[in-house]
């Protein structure tokens, strides 16, 4: 019994350390940063501005276009450095034609669809300007936000800035609204301590920026570009800043049955990305970088979803020992009630979020065994089909 037990709180240790734990050490990181070292703010006047080239790509979203190119004409960024540029290869409906009656922006076009990494690639060779912009076609910006992005570039150790993801929250929401919408915060919070210590690890790809001339090209089947190029220019040993006054909103996923489809498609891309950037495992030669990648990113890809489903079959023998693991097991037995509440309840409106955060903690980690059968029969496709949105 002695050998279960120092691997069950191997497993409690792995799993809260994962979700809580990292949180909780880098809050305290900071803060002890904080007394030593000050944070510089670089002040840019308008003259020292960047041009900034907005890069959307886009495929089938006719839908979007008018909204998302009056958002972007609301920016407040000087008009003469900031240009527009539509990739839209694939797309079959009017998405081409209706941005072509706009004289602002620039569309790149061909009839043959090869997945988004692809037409990012192709747009990259036609962007003239020091820093580009990326952002989906179906988010909507916040009007300071290409501004706020654009200042953070005034400090020269900034290669990417990422901007924080919202989701648009109604008083009452289903499970799918309310799980997405409590992560995002969450997650927002530890970018931007991420960020403080050292450097964020990664970027949304509904709004984050780089240095052209730090965009390497990727491979054509990435599924997660916009990783992969964040952490690659983070490799290069520059600073993945970020900025939650830079953003993009969109509405969260219509059920969860969309946003499980979602998730299994990161789940998927997130271990190829864990293969692809292996040598940012190596700690003796990334350092912080490492930690945080592993903390933040790695663990959640690989280890700690098994570790969940290890630890309960571990607690069964473990609760007939003694009455503390017997305590633990209804504990995680509850949990998972909860669990299986919120998924009876999944499309009811409430006002009351206790059963929809396990919920989506739980398919959270569902997806990640799902999508690591996908990465290991190559069964994802990198065209993205877009999650229905609410």
């Amino acid at each position: 019994m002695k050998a279960l037990e120092i691997i069950f709180w191997i497993l409690v240790f792995l799993i809260f350390y994962t979700y809580l734990g990292y949180g909780i050490v880098l809050f305290f990181m900071v803060r002890i940063k904080r007394i030593f070292k000050k944070k510089l703010h670089v002040i840019l006047k308008e003259d020292e501005l960047p041009d900034v080239t907005l890069l959307v790509a886009a495929y089938n979203e006719q839908d979007y276009v008018h909204q998302k190119v009056e958002n972007g004409h609301k920016l407040k960024y000087p008009v003469n450095k900031l240009h527009f540029m539509w990739v839209t290869d694939g797309s079959d409906d009017n998405t081409p034609e209706l941005l072509k009656r706009f004289d602002d922006v620039e569309v790149l076009h061909k009839p043959e669809r090869n997945g988004k990494i692809a037409a990012i690639n192709r747009a990259m060779q036609f962007v003239k300007t020091p820093i580009v912009v990326f952002s989906d076609a179906n988010t909507m910006l916040g009007e300071d936000s290409v501004m706020k992005i654009a200042q953070m570039f005034g400090d020269p150790k900034v290669g990417c800035v990422s901007g924080e993801k919202r989701i648009f929250n109604a008083e009452e929401e289903a499970a799918s609204a309310a799980g997405e919408g409590l992560y995002w915060k969450y997650e927002s919070t530890l970018k931007r301590w991420d960020a403080e210590l050292y450097s964020a690890v990664g970027a949304a790809g509904e709004l984050f920026a780089i240095r052209t001339e730090l965009f390497k090209e990727v491979e054509p089947d990435t599924l997660l570009d916009d990783f992969i190029i964040s952490l690659r220019v983070a490799m290069d040993g520059y600073k993945i800043d970020y900025d939650p006054d830079a953003y993009a909103i969109e509405t969260a996923s219509a059920n969860v049955q969309e946003e499980l489809k979602r998730k299994i498609r990161i789940a998927a891309g997130g271990i190829q990305s864990v293969v692809r950037l292996r040598p940012l495992l190596n700690i003796f030669k990334y350092g912080l970088l490492s930690f945080q990648y592993i903390s933040h990113r790695v663990l959640r890809w690989t280890i700690t979803p098994l570790a969940l489903l290890i630890l309960v079959l571990v607690n069964i023998p473990l609760a007939f020992y003694a009455p503390l693991y017997t305590i633990l097991l209804i504990l995680q037995a509850i949990f998972y009630i909860f669990a299986l509440t919120g998924w009876m309840l999944e499309n009811k409106k409430m006002k009351t979020k206790i059963f929809f955060i396990p919920y989506y903690f739980f398919i959270m980690n569902y997806a990640v065994f799902m999508g690591f059968g996908r990465y290991i029969r190559k069964s994802q496709n990198v065209n993205w089909e877009r999650s229905k949105r609410g």
